[in-house]
């Protein structure tokens, strides 16, 4: 079968999925996406027990071609630079502290307490994981996704502020926990002993992400400058300009050995935000934003797709399954701990004002989507990377599941409120 096939595939699938969600489930995206995943698997694997040429066909599909390229190349840098795009800037600058504090802090706290607590459960079972291998899980697991409880609160109108910080802080732990991941990887092929200090993480770090961010206000300003000189009615151009610029930002990225999606978020936000406030006119703006955030649903949806095909080739275990249900027990502790403790610092100097139940919500509402996902099959090939891969499928899939399915319920809880419709919808 020829590539193309494939492609062909995921988008036929992507696109049904999509129908199936928004006219008959009526779930939020990731939710609906992840079900329909769980039911693709469990199709695949039934017709593979009937039809064991079928399952063999399929397995063979799925290891003769290597996705980690285009999942690392180009689905992560797409869903980073949309979802920026969709972030007003200007109501993210009011809450900057915040969300850059959340985003920092959460994820480096997270991939510590999960790293180090994983690392001790696999001991336990008898499975073993070098520490270094462990923390690259915790920071790959740790990036949240807002998606059910933004646009829960949103089409409610109950906070927005919460949504601001929310989604702010979803937008740039996305990126911190990517670098943070790699650079820990790195890290680990270039010490054979497995042993590196704080500082060794810190430069190494800074260095990404600050090469990443100079990058993407590089890009950001060039592309701003771009569209000012095209012709409102040159929708078409404007939108091959964006994303000329995001694959060039992400080629130029890996030649500098920098961040390329620290480069797309913070490119995303300037393009964004510059263009929806002086050179796009509402016409071709429409164009514009709704081109990248179909890309954004479709990327999401055949990540979704790839997701459920994955389940062919992961390695089946049931000590593998069981390690990802206590992760994620785990990692909901390290949730609550990670954003509990900027939160209570932040709000004791009354610095920044908090929703009551700010720290609850960001807790149980901050799912894990398609980016931790697509990040675990794009690492390179090394021992261990099969039990990181079903730990952060079974993640993954728990958390959806169980904290997407009540989220609607922890809002009504939180604000005392029962969410039967939107309240005061012209209020946006």
């Amino acid at each position: 079968m020829h590539i193309l096939d494939i492609v062909a595939i995921f988008v036929c699938l992507a696109g049904i999925f999509i129908y199936v969600n928004t006219y008959f489930i009526k779930l939020p995206s990731s939710i609906g996406l992840m079900l329909m995943a769980l039911c693709l698997s469990f199709c695949i694997l039934v017709a593979g027990w009937l039809f064991p040429d079928f399952i063999i066909g399929t397995e063979r599909v799925m290891e003769n071609y290597d996705y980690s390229d285009v999942l690392y190349q180009v689905v992560l840098i797409f869903m980073l630079f949309a979802g920026a795009l969709q972030i007003d800037f200007k109501k993210l600058a009011q809450e900057k502290w915040p969300v850059l504090i959340l985003a920092t802090a959460s994820i480096f706290i997270s991939t510590i307490i999960v790293g180090v607590g994983i690392f001790y459960i696999l001991k336990f079972s008898g499975i073993h994981l070098d520490l270094i291998y462990c923390l690259v899980f915790g920071a790959l697991i740790s990036p949240t996704d807002p998606i059910a409880l933004t646009s829960t609160i949103k089409k409610y109108n109950l906070s927005k502020r919460l949504a601001i910080q929310v989604s702010g802080e979803s937008l740039f732990n996305d990126g911190v926990a990517v670098v943070l991941a790699l650079t820990l990887l790195d890290l680990a092929h270039t010490g054979e002993d497995h042993r590196i200090s704080f500082w060794d993480v810190g430069f190494v770090f800074s260095l990404d992400v600050g090469g990443g961010i100079i990058l993407g206000l590089i890009l950001g300003f060039v592309g701003y400058r771009l569209l000012k000189y095209i012709d409102n009615d040159q929708s078409e151009l404007e939108i091959l300009v964006t994303l000329a610029l995001v694959l060039t930002g992400a080629q130029i990225a890996t030649m500098l050995h920098i961040s390329a999606k620290q480069a797309a978020v913070v490119a995303g936000l300037i393009i964004g935000n510059e263009g929806r406030g002086n050179y796009i006119t509402s016409v071709t703006s429409d164009y514009v934003f709704k081109f990248w955030s179909l890309m954004e649903e479709s990327l999401n949806a055949m990540l979704f797709v790839l997701i459920g095909l994955e389940m062919l080739v992961i390695t089946i275990r049931l000590d593998y399954f069981a390690a990802g249900f206590f992760a994620f027990t785990l990692i909901l502790v390290a949730r609550f701990i990670s954003v509990g403790i900027p939160i209570k610092l932040m709000s004791t100097f009354d610095q920044h004002h908090f929703e009551k139940h700010s720290v609850t919500i960001m807790t149980w509402g901050g799912l894990r989507g398609g980016i931790p996902i697509a990040l675990s099959l794009s690492l390179p090939e090394f021992e261990g990377k099969d039990i990181i891969v079903t730990m952060t499928y079974t993640v993954v899939v728990l958390s959806i599941l169980f904290q997407g399915l009540t989220v609607r319920k922890l809002l009504e809880y939180s604000f005392g409120v029962k969410l039967e419709k939107p309240v005061n919808a012209g209020h946006h």
